[in-house]
Protein backbone atom coordinates (compact mmCIF):
# COMPACT_ATOMS: atom_id res chain seq x y z
CA UNK A 1 0.00 0.00 0.00
CA UNK A 2 1.39 3.46 -0.73
CA UNK A 3 0.09 6.60 1.41
CA UNK A 4 -1.65 9.46 -0.59
CA UNK A 5 0.94 11.44 -0.54
CA UNK A 6 3.00 8.84 -1.89
CA UNK A 7 0.79 8.14 -4.81
CA UNK A 8 0.82 12.12 -5.35
CA UNK A 9 4.74 12.38 -5.35
CA UNK A 10 5.39 10.07 -7.27
CA UNK A 11 2.32 11.18 -9.50
CA UNK A 12 3.88 14.76 -10.18
CA UNK A 13 7.29 13.78 -10.51
CA UNK A 14 6.38 11.40 -13.90
CA UNK A 15 4.16 14.64 -14.94
CA UNK A 16 7.48 16.90 -14.62
CA UNK A 17 9.03 14.39 -16.43
CA UNK A 18 6.75 14.70 -19.31
CA UNK A 19 6.79 18.16 -19.34
CA UNK A 20 3.41 18.23 -18.48
CA UNK A 21 1.10 20.64 -15.61
CA UNK A 22 1.85 19.33 -11.73
CA UNK A 23 -1.61 21.38 -11.24
CA UNK A 24 -3.53 19.19 -13.77
CA UNK A 25 -1.94 16.08 -11.82
CA UNK A 26 -3.35 17.71 -8.39
CA UNK A 27 -6.83 18.23 -9.75
CA UNK A 28 -7.13 14.64 -11.34
CA UNK A 29 -5.95 13.30 -7.88
CA UNK A 30 -8.61 15.56 -5.67
CA UNK A 31 -11.52 14.09 -8.42
CA UNK A 32 -10.56 10.58 -8.01
CA UNK A 33 -9.76 10.15 -4.45
CA UNK A 34 -12.78 11.89 -3.68
CA UNK A 35 -11.11 14.18 -1.02
CA UNK A 36 -11.05 17.90 -0.52
CA UNK A 37 -7.80 19.78 -0.27
CA UNK A 38 -8.43 19.94 3.10
CA UNK A 39 -9.47 16.52 3.64
CA UNK A 40 -6.02 15.17 1.27
CA UNK A 41 -3.77 17.70 3.80
CA UNK A 42 -5.46 15.84 7.19
CA UNK A 43 -5.47 12.13 5.66
CA UNK A 44 -1.59 12.77 4.03
CA UNK A 45 0.02 9.85 5.95
CA UNK A 46 -2.84 7.39 5.60
CA UNK A 47 -2.76 4.56 2.44
CA UNK A 48 -4.40 5.49 -0.38
CA UNK A 49 -6.94 2.80 -0.89
CA UNK A 50 -6.04 0.40 -4.05
CA UNK A 51 -9.13 1.26 -6.01
CA UNK A 52 -8.88 4.69 -5.71
CA UNK A 53 -5.18 4.72 -6.58
CA UNK A 54 -5.77 2.20 -9.72
CA UNK A 55 -8.81 4.74 -11.20
CA UNK A 56 -6.65 7.98 -10.51
CA UNK A 57 -3.04 6.44 -12.37
CA UNK A 58 -5.52 5.03 -14.98
CA UNK A 59 -7.23 8.33 -15.28
CA UNK A 60 -3.29 9.95 -15.23
CA UNK A 61 -1.86 7.81 -18.15
CA UNK A 62 -5.35 9.48 -20.31
CA UNK A 63 -3.70 12.81 -19.40
CA UNK A 64 0.36 12.25 -19.67
CA UNK A 65 0.18 8.91 -22.54
CA UNK A 66 -2.84 10.18 -24.41
CA UNK A 67 -3.22 13.48 -24.34
CA UNK A 68 -6.63 13.80 -22.98
CA UNK A 69 -7.16 17.24 -21.58
CA UNK A 70 -8.36 16.87 -17.79
CA UNK A 71 -11.71 18.46 -17.86
CA UNK A 72 -12.51 15.82 -20.51
CA UNK A 73 -11.28 12.93 -18.17
CA UNK A 74 -12.92 14.55 -15.42
CA UNK A 75 -16.30 14.86 -17.34
CA UNK A 76 -16.88 18.66 -15.73
CA UNK A 77 -15.53 21.72 -15.56
CA UNK A 78 -16.58 24.76 -13.67
CA UNK A 79 -17.33 27.96 -15.20
CA UNK A 80 -18.93 31.11 -13.41
CA UNK A 81 -19.73 28.76 -10.45
CA UNK A 82 -21.67 26.36 -12.43
CA UNK A 83 -20.61 22.93 -12.75
CA UNK A 84 -20.79 22.18 -16.89
CA UNK A 85 -20.77 18.48 -18.51
CA UNK A 86 -17.82 18.68 -20.95
CA UNK A 87 -16.50 16.03 -24.30
CA UNK A 88 -15.15 15.99 -27.41
CA UNK A 89 -18.05 18.04 -29.09
CA UNK A 90 -17.73 21.58 -28.12
CA UNK A 91 -14.74 23.55 -26.40
CA UNK A 92 -13.67 23.59 -23.34
CA UNK A 93 -15.49 26.38 -21.01
CA UNK A 94 -12.25 28.76 -20.79
CA UNK A 95 -11.62 30.84 -16.97
CA UNK A 96 -11.33 33.77 -19.20
CA UNK A 97 -14.48 33.50 -20.56
CA UNK A 98 -16.03 34.12 -17.41
CA UNK A 99 -15.04 37.78 -17.69
CA UNK A 100 -17.18 38.28 -20.35
CA UNK A 101 -19.85 37.20 -18.41
CA UNK A 102 -19.30 39.51 -15.92
CA UNK A 103 -18.93 42.78 -17.97
CA UNK A 104 -22.01 41.63 -20.20
CA UNK A 105 -24.22 41.60 -16.66
CA UNK A 106 -22.49 44.94 -15.89
CA UNK A 107 -23.38 46.58 -19.33
CA UNK A 108 -26.89 45.38 -19.05
CA UNK A 109 -27.50 46.89 -15.46
CA UNK A 110 -25.73 49.83 -16.88
CA UNK A 111 -27.93 50.65 -19.79
CA UNK A 112 -31.47 48.49 -19.30
CA UNK A 113 -31.79 48.93 -15.99
CA UNK A 114 -33.00 45.87 -14.93
CA UNK A 115 -35.52 45.53 -17.83
CA UNK A 116 -36.33 42.29 -19.37
CA UNK A 117 -34.58 41.87 -22.61
CA UNK A 118 -34.34 39.44 -25.04
CA UNK A 119 -30.22 38.01 -25.50
CA UNK A 120 -28.56 36.19 -28.49
CA UNK A 121 -25.26 33.86 -27.76
CA UNK A 122 -24.03 32.89 -31.42
CA UNK A 123 -21.95 29.91 -31.44
CA UNK A 124 -22.87 28.75 -27.77
CA UNK A 125 -20.75 25.58 -27.97
CA UNK A 126 -21.33 23.87 -24.40
CA UNK A 127 -23.69 26.55 -23.66
CA UNK A 128 -21.32 28.10 -20.74
CA UNK A 129 -21.92 31.90 -21.71
CA UNK A 130 -25.90 31.67 -22.34
CA UNK A 131 -26.56 29.22 -19.42
CA UNK A 132 -24.47 31.40 -16.84
CA UNK A 133 -26.28 34.47 -17.92
CA UNK A 134 -29.33 33.40 -17.33
CA UNK A 135 -29.10 31.60 -14.10
CA UNK A 136 -27.05 34.91 -13.05
CA UNK A 137 -29.91 37.53 -14.17
CA UNK A 138 -33.48 35.52 -15.20
CA UNK A 139 -34.64 38.58 -17.00
CA UNK A 140 -32.70 37.91 -19.91
CA UNK A 141 -34.71 35.76 -22.15
CA UNK A 142 -32.01 34.03 -23.36
CA UNK A 143 -31.83 31.97 -27.20
CA UNK A 144 -28.26 30.22 -28.57
CA UNK A 145 -27.20 29.23 -31.28
CA UNK A 146 -24.65 26.40 -32.58
CA UNK A 147 -23.75 25.51 -36.18
CA UNK A 148 -22.77 21.72 -34.46
CA UNK A 149 -25.82 19.83 -33.41
CA UNK A 150 -23.44 17.58 -31.34
CA UNK A 151 -22.79 20.92 -29.76
CA UNK A 152 -26.24 21.71 -29.04
CA UNK A 153 -26.96 18.45 -27.07
CA UNK A 154 -24.21 19.56 -24.97
CA UNK A 155 -25.44 22.41 -24.55
CA UNK A 156 -29.02 21.62 -24.31
CA UNK A 157 -27.71 18.71 -21.55
CA UNK A 158 -26.30 21.46 -19.52
CA UNK A 159 -28.95 23.73 -19.43
CA UNK A 160 -31.33 21.08 -17.93
CA UNK A 161 -28.89 19.81 -15.16
CA UNK A 162 -28.66 23.75 -14.28
CA UNK A 163 -32.02 24.27 -14.36
CA UNK A 164 -31.69 27.18 -16.82
CA UNK A 165 -34.30 28.71 -19.33
CA UNK A 166 -32.55 28.75 -22.72
CA UNK A 167 -33.98 28.47 -26.31
CA UNK A 168 -31.56 26.48 -28.47
CA UNK A 169 -31.67 27.15 -32.47
CA UNK A 170 -29.10 24.79 -34.97
CA UNK A 171 -27.60 26.99 -37.68
CA UNK A 172 -25.14 28.94 -39.38
CA UNK A 173 -23.98 32.19 -37.37
CA UNK A 174 -27.07 35.20 -37.91
CA UNK A 175 -29.21 33.03 -40.67
CA UNK A 176 -31.63 31.13 -37.96
CA UNK A 177 -32.17 34.72 -36.08
CA UNK A 178 -33.81 36.39 -39.12
CA UNK A 179 -37.30 37.82 -38.27
CA UNK A 180 -36.28 38.41 -34.54
CA UNK A 181 -35.27 40.95 -32.69
CA UNK A 182 -32.53 41.11 -29.72
CA UNK A 183 -31.36 43.42 -27.28
CA UNK A 184 -27.97 42.10 -26.35
CA UNK A 185 -25.83 39.82 -28.56
CA UNK A 186 -22.83 37.87 -27.43
CA UNK A 187 -19.99 35.74 -28.68
CA UNK A 188 -17.19 33.96 -28.00
CA UNK A 189 -16.46 32.80 -32.12
CA UNK A 190 -13.52 30.54 -33.35
CA UNK A 191 -10.91 33.15 -33.52
CA UNK A 192 -7.72 31.25 -33.93
CA UNK A 193 -6.21 32.08 -37.66
CA UNK A 194 -5.96 28.71 -39.98
CA UNK A 195 -2.37 28.58 -40.47
CA UNK A 196 -1.87 29.27 -36.26
CA UNK A 197 0.07 26.11 -34.48
CA UNK A 198 -2.13 25.00 -31.61
CA UNK A 199 -0.84 23.04 -28.81
CA UNK A 200 -1.58 19.07 -29.75
CA UNK A 201 -3.81 18.49 -26.39
CA UNK A 202 -6.13 20.90 -28.02
CA UNK A 203 -5.48 20.54 -31.55
CA UNK A 204 -6.25 16.69 -31.22
CA UNK A 205 -9.42 17.01 -28.61
CA UNK A 206 -11.16 20.04 -29.17
CA UNK A 207 -13.47 20.50 -32.44
CA UNK A 208 -11.36 22.78 -34.98
CA UNK A 209 -15.26 23.90 -35.74
CA UNK A 210 -15.02 25.71 -32.86
CA UNK A 211 -11.16 26.73 -33.06
CA UNK A 212 -10.01 28.27 -35.90
CA UNK A 213 -11.46 31.17 -38.11
CA UNK A 214 -9.86 32.04 -41.05
CA UNK A 215 -6.71 33.25 -42.76
CA UNK A 216 -6.66 36.30 -39.84
CA UNK A 217 -9.07 34.70 -37.15
CA UNK A 218 -11.96 37.39 -37.81
CA UNK A 219 -13.93 35.50 -40.57
CA UNK A 220 -16.86 35.10 -37.96
CA UNK A 221 -16.41 38.30 -36.60
CA UNK A 222 -16.96 39.80 -40.21
CA UNK A 223 -19.96 37.06 -40.68
CA UNK A 224 -22.03 38.13 -37.65
CA UNK A 225 -21.61 42.06 -37.90
CA UNK A 226 -22.58 42.38 -41.34
CA UNK A 227 -25.57 40.96 -41.03
CA UNK A 228 -25.92 42.03 -36.99
CA UNK A 229 -28.16 45.11 -37.74
CA UNK A 230 -30.89 42.86 -39.26
CA UNK A 231 -31.48 41.13 -35.67
CA UNK A 232 -30.83 44.08 -33.01
CA UNK A 233 -32.96 46.67 -32.00
CA UNK A 234 -32.54 50.19 -32.25
CA UNK A 235 -30.93 50.19 -28.38
CA UNK A 236 -28.81 47.27 -28.34
CA UNK A 237 -25.25 45.96 -27.21
CA UNK A 238 -22.81 43.28 -28.80
CA UNK A 239 -20.02 41.65 -26.92
CA UNK A 240 -17.34 39.79 -27.96
CA UNK A 241 -14.59 38.15 -26.98
CA UNK A 242 -11.49 37.99 -28.84
CA UNK A 243 -7.82 36.99 -29.20
CA UNK A 244 -5.67 39.85 -27.08
CA UNK A 245 -3.88 40.89 -30.48
CA UNK A 246 -7.30 41.62 -32.86
CA UNK A 247 -8.22 45.11 -31.00
CA UNK A 248 -7.28 47.50 -33.85
CA UNK A 249 -8.60 45.07 -36.47
CA UNK A 250 -11.96 44.24 -34.78
CA UNK A 251 -12.28 47.77 -34.16
CA UNK A 252 -12.09 48.82 -37.44
CA UNK A 253 -14.12 46.07 -38.59
CA UNK A 254 -16.97 46.93 -36.04
CA UNK A 255 -16.54 50.68 -36.85
CA UNK A 256 -17.40 50.10 -40.68
CA UNK A 257 -20.75 48.75 -39.87
CA UNK A 258 -21.79 50.57 -36.56
CA UNK A 259 -20.09 54.08 -37.54
CA UNK A 260 -22.30 55.54 -34.84
CA UNK A 261 -21.59 53.68 -31.86
CA UNK A 262 -19.70 53.14 -28.67
CA UNK A 263 -16.96 51.23 -29.38
CA UNK A 264 -14.31 49.86 -26.90
CA UNK A 265 -12.23 46.96 -25.94
CA UNK A 266 -11.56 45.86 -22.50
CA UNK A 267 -8.96 44.09 -20.56
CA UNK A 268 -8.80 41.14 -18.90
CA UNK A 269 -7.07 40.25 -16.26
CA UNK A 270 -3.84 39.17 -17.68
CA UNK A 271 -4.22 42.97 -18.56
CA UNK A 272 -4.91 41.92 -22.02
CA UNK A 273 -7.42 43.23 -24.76
CA UNK A 274 -10.23 40.67 -24.79
CA UNK A 275 -13.65 41.89 -24.82
CA UNK A 276 -14.90 44.35 -26.97
CA UNK A 277 -18.19 45.59 -26.75
CA UNK A 278 -20.88 47.82 -29.14
CA UNK A 279 -23.34 49.74 -27.88
CA UNK A 280 -25.65 51.54 -29.89
CA UNK A 281 -28.96 53.53 -29.73
CA UNK A 282 -27.98 55.01 -26.43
Amino acid sequence: MSTYKEVLKNAKSLTRKTGKETSATELLFLNFSGLSQSELYLRYEEDMPEKERIIFEDALNLYLIKNIPVQQIIGHVYFYGYKFLVRNTALIPRFETEELVANVLIYYDEYFKSKNVDVVDIGTGSGCLAIALNKEEPLMKMVATDISTEALTLAKENATNLKANVEFIQGDMVKPLMGRKFDILVSNPPYIPNEEKVDAIIYDNEPHLALFGGEDGLDFYRQILKDANKILKEKSIIAFEHAYDKKTELTLIAREYFPDSEIFTLKDMQKKYRMTFIITGF
